[in-house]
């Protein structure tokens, strides 16, 4: 942040600040009730329109979900911000249909969420618009080809997350438009939001910060060279109304508005500054430093999402009430849906379904509504679930390691360990590339216990940790075609957990199957599978990681120099700092010679993937997870379906 500016200072500050403020709407809000719409509507939206018509430009962000349910309810208010887009009162700024976390959903829902989106702007507001919001600022670079195919020319991102995790980009680009690179190669024009700046703007209209402290702040991001700051990016239903999420909010005052509609004649009347439109500020000012190609994701921030750390990937992912059981329903529908030609409309119900806003706080009224809702739309189109491993009977197996031989790999299990794999060695492979490390193999006191691949762990505040690593009663059996299927039953305090695995004679592979029959789901962290690497088994200056998350393409992540920890938590609070989507099932890790693939079962659960990559004491530590769930201030149990919970992923050479 900059420092503020001294009198003297303020002299060699000859450049323009560009200033530019955008309004989100959502009527879908997750702790709005339905028949509170209307006063949203009343107490938000119109003075929103208002604002626009005396201090205007500025920009409108709506889904188009919420476009039509503002013309169901008021289409006066559709006439008038329809006649202020035509008059450049107002910039409109999409985000699709519904407000969907991209990254954590197939391709082809985020292409109709975008392609629905823009006929339903053109219908309401008669125009179709090219500036894009990421919704919840969750961006991958997956996405950038999906909106420049829907016909956006620039996105909107926050800076503070990227930037965290770029310290070789300067410090000026923060203040100047760039373009962001895609997973395709292609590049989209790039506006900042800025969180700190959004924030401020309210604290003033909230009363928290006068009118003088606010333009101070202001002023002190004016620079030598022009510059553009996002003044606001955020919700318009906390002014002169209050959604309730929170036990700490302020009562109303009911002139916030108006304190906004200060702000912004104030800040009209200072020198060296200008009220733009959003997308006018693309063009506004050309200084060497924009217009710079840059990749906001790394290895370790692979999804950038808005504001604090808790806004991380896991919390529409694996927390909320039941988020991995109905992102694993919309995952069959959308399976169902694309193999039975569905049309418009049950694209449309799917983008509604897979909001963002039924997987954080939901209320308990809307939340029975849309179970209801997920479970009407997946008896019509839900795909058929998977076919169950058959687990082998006969005698249970004394001995504690069992080695396991088909043509395409060799592994090593241990009974004492939960059937956790010690060594796995696939045909293709010069060694055996992943299993366990021994305790003690590293130097560093925090990770000398030993390491499995295949292994369980949940973790809960206050409570002791439950793991599968015990002793198992284990059977084994060769199928015809020379598969092998090995099952085990972990008894624990919350229940059985049983395991069944198959190692393919045909193909370098092994597929899990873990059936969890607990009594209770209520908060805390289940991470599975910990596919650890050998460290011997590959070159540590090649490593890479590639998935998708939320495109049609890999997205490429080089990990060589880069310490990487997606699952440390955050706070108490919050479980896990970053993750992978791996819309398209996958993500693959290894260096040129040798490629471990990991796939889930999404539409038995969509798990998140955590990766972990450190060198230490001369060795390496590399281990993908699989997150079934997370903690965070969302979670509130409450199953969309009781019952025991099945996973499924695999592992193969790629």
């Amino acid at each position: 942040m900059n420092a503020p500016l001294r009198h003297d200072a303020a002299l060699a500050l000859t450049g323009t600040l560009h200033l530019f403020a955008l309004f989100h709407l959502n009527l879908a809000f997750s702790s709005i009730e339905e028949e509170q719409r209307a006063a949203v509507i009343a107490r938000c939206y119109w003075p929103l329109l208002r604002l626009a018509e005396a201090h205007g430009p500025i920009g409108l962000e709506a889904t188009a979900y919420t476009l039509e349910e503002i013309a169901a309810r008021d289409p006066a208010w559709i006439a008038q911000a329809r006649a202020l887009i035509a008059s450049g009162r107002i910039e409109l700024i999409g985000s699709g249909y519904a407000q969907i976390i991209g990254p954590l959903v197939p391709a082809a829902v985020n292409e109709a969420n975008l392609t629905i989106g823009n006929a339903i702007y053109e219908s309401l507001l008669g125009i179709t618009p090219t500036l894009g919001l990421v919704n919840e600022q969750a961006y991958s670079a997956g996405l950038v080809g999906l909106y420049l195919d829907a016909g956006y020319r620039a996105l909107l991102m926050d800076w503070d997350n990227p930037a965290a995790h770029h310290p070789e980009w300067s410090a000026e680009t923060r203040h100047l438009p760039q373009r962001a690179l895609g997973s395709d190669g292609r590049s989209i024009a790039l506006l900042w939001t800025n969180t700190v700046a959004f924030q401020k703007l309210q604290r003033f209209a909230h009363g928290d910060l006068a009118l003088d402290e606010y333009l101070d702040y202001v002023r002190a991001r004016r620079g030598a060279a022009d510059r553009m700051l996002c003044l606001y990016a955020s919700d318009a239903e906390i002014f002169d109304f209050r959604p309730g999420r929170y036990k700490t909010e302020e009562p109303c005052s009911d002139r916030e508005w108006s304190r906004l509609g200060e702000a912004f004649a104030a800040l009209a009347g200072e020198a060296g500054m200008r009220l733009i439109a959003p997308g006018a500020a693309l063009n506004a000012a050309s200084p060497a430093e924009a217009g710079q190609l840059l990749r906001l994701e790394s290895a370790v921030c692979p999804v950038p999402v808005k504001k604090q750390r808790k806004y991380n990937l896991s919390r529409w992912a694996v927390t909320g009430r039941d988020d991995i059981a109905v992102n694993a329903a919309c995952e069959r529908i959308c399976r169902g849906m694309i193999a039975r030609g569905a049309d418009d409309g049950a694209w449309k119900e799917l983008c509604y379904l897979w909001s963002s806003d039924f997987r954080t706080h939901i209320t308990e009224k809307r939340w029975t509504a849309f179970c209801a809702r997920l479970a009407e739309a997946e008896r019509a189109w839900s795909a058929a679930a998977l076919p169950r491993i058959t687990a082998p009977g006969g005698a249970p197996i004394a001995e504690r390691h069992i080695d396991i031989e088909t043509p395409a790999l060799k592994a090593r299990l241990d009974r004492r360990r939960g059937l956790a794999i010690e060594q796995l060695h696939f045909a293709p492979h010069g060694r055996a590339a992943v299993g366990g490390l021994p305790h003690g193999y590293f130097d560093d006191i925090a990770i000398q216990a030993d390491w499995y691949t295949g292994d369980c762990v949940f973790e809960a505040p206050g409570e002791h940790k439950i793991t599968d690593l015990e002793w198992c009663e284990a059977r084994i059996a060769r199928a015809a075609n020379g598969d092998v299927v090995a099952c085990a039953r972990i008894d624990t305090p919350r229940g059985p957990i049983e395991k069944t695995m198959c190692f393919h004679a045909g193909a370098p592979r092994v597929d899990f199957e873990l059936l969890f029959d607990w009594r209770v789901w209520d908060r805390g962290r289940l991470r599975l599978g910990h596919v650890t690497l050998l460290p011997d088994a590959f070159d540590w200056n090649a490593l890479s990681l590639a998935t998708q998350n939320g495109g049609h393409e890999g997205e490429y992540f080089p990990l060589s120099g880069v310490e990487v920890d997606h699952g440390a938590p955050v706070s108490f609070l919050v479980s896990s700092s970053f993750g992978l989507g791996m819309t398209g099932g996958w993500a693959e890790l290894g260096d040129a010679k040798t490629r471990i693939r990991i796939e889930v079962a999404r539409e038995t659960a969509p798990l998140l993937g955590l990766l972990i990559h450190r060198r230490i004491g001369g060795s390496l530590f590399c281990q993908l997870m699989l997150s079934a769930l997370e903690l965070d201030e969302t979670r509130k149990p409450s199953p969309y379906r009781t019952g025991p919970r099945r996973f499924g992923f695999s592992i193969a050479a790629a």
